[in-house]
């Protein structure tokens, strides 16, 4: 491969304490399955089940007694319920009623219906095809969703995985995907195709034909995973509500981007509804705690202060109690590092961060971070020699991060 191909990745390692332990006991772990699953010969098949391995396709879900009378909603009820161990006296928050409240002393809802609906209702908002909480997989932020997706794909040393660093055989400033130097680069082997769009460092969307160009492709019928953690400080629509049309791909989102919260851990995955229920065959019973379930549910019903944040990083916006004229954050960065003589390049940016170039770039990286502002170095990535990338924070952030930048390069 030359410098612009896409990497392969072999699957030989990260399949965790399960896959080792199965290789070295055996029998240490017997899982129950559904035989009928397995006696299902390829023809009966369709081209996402084809995908997954026959020993995961196979798995039954875990299922707790309370499953068999409350198939997925709150899962409070007002029965008495004396089949999970827990500890019906509650936790020591004695002094915290709205925690007491949350009946946090019950296992949360494996199924998180009520939380589905609202992202799905917000993700159709406009779409012409819509999507349901059976396209929809919730997970510890979409890093599960990334594991779990190689494991139930990818067999280990048989198959592989192909990413696109920052470019893929296109002149260096559009960052745009060559849907055919991709489809060159696919092998027999190939499982699955990750993209980022917004791409992370490069923050420009793909475009929505170069996705479908592969997922129509004669020659790939692995999944297409497109991680649309930034999607909402684009432009475009999100790519979601395209998974009923092409069963192969797949969506990630995040809430830890555009609603800023990061630190309750909350990813998405779209996709086929098949798919969808192997993910939740494998995953742990109950990821999603109560407290992060209240906390996004509370997000998904406060949208128009989402939109007004959202809108105060991009470059312009039409959001009601926003000024109009208001230099929006995001675009007077840009203005003034573009007045920076030592700014040799700045890239378009559909997200909340901006990727630049300069001179000693890890040089001035170490010594920003040295005196309180910290960026994030990139020069160490394909065809990213001398980038740093900067988040758009607070105007008092921004202005103290232009600052020492200015000051930081004249000693350099």
């Amino acid at each position: 491969m030359d410098k612009h191909s896409a990497i392969a990745i072999g699957v030989t390692a990260g399949l965790g304490v399960g896959y080792l332990l199965g290789k070295a006991y055996p029998n240490a772990l017997r899982v129950e399955k559904d035989d009928t699953k397995l006696k299902k010969s390829a023809k009966d098949l369709d081209e996402v089940e084809r995908l997954i391995r026959p020993n995961i396709l196979a798995l039954t879900p875990y299922r707790c007694a309370r499953d068999d009378y409350d198939q997925g909603t709150s899962r409070i009820s007002t029965g008495i319920l004396l089949d999970a161990n827990e500890n019906s006296l509650g936790p020591p928050l004695s002094g915290h009623e709205q925690l007491q409240k949350m009946q946090l002393e019950r296992y949360p809802c494996p199924y998180q219906l009520e939380l589905k609906k609202a992202i799905t209702d917000y993700r159709n908002q406009n779409a012409t095809e819509k999507i349901s909480q059976a396209n929809t997989f919730l997970g510890v932020g979409s890093d599960e969703a990334i594991d779990l997706i190689i494991r139930v794909a990818c067999t280990p040393r048989v198959d592989n995985i192909l990413i696109t660093p920052p470019t893929y055989g296109l002149p260096l400033p559009s960052f745009h995907i060559n849907p055919q130097e991709i489809l060159n680069a696919v092998t027999a082997s190939t499982k699955v195709i990750f993209l980022c769009s917004p791409g992370n460092p490069t923050a420009n969307v793909l475009r929505c034909r170069d996705i479908e160009t592969i997922l129509e492709s004669e020659k790939y019928k692995g999944f297409v995973v497109a991680d649309e953690a930034y999607i909402d400080f684009a432009d475009t629509s999100s790519l979601c509500t395209l998974v009923n049309k092409h069963k192969r791909l797949i969506v990630l989102q995040t809430l830890s981007k555009g609603f800023g919260l990061a630190g309750i851990r909350l990813g998405i995955a779209f996709g086929d509804p098949k798919l969808i229920q192997v993910l939740n065959n494998v995953k742990a019973p109950y990821n999603i705690s109560k407290l992060t379930s209240d906390v996004a549910r509370k997000a998904f019903s406060n949208l128009e202060e989402l939109h007004k944040s959202v809108a105060l990083i991009k470059e312009s916006c039409e959001v009601s109690n926003v000024r109009p004229r208001q230099l929006q954050e995001k675009h007077r960065v840009i203005a003034e590092l573009q007045k920076l003589s030592f700014v040799r390049r700045i890239y378009a940016s559909d997200s909340n961060f901006v990727l630049f170039e300069i001179p000693q770039a890890l040089a001035v990286y170490r010594e920003m971070a040295s005196r309180g502002v910290v960026i994030r170095y990139r020069g160490n990535q394909h065809l990213l020699t001398g980038c740093v990338r900067a988040t758009i924070g607070s105007r008092s952030e921004n202005d103290r991060m232009l600052e020492l930048l200015v000051e930081v390069s004249g000693d350099q």
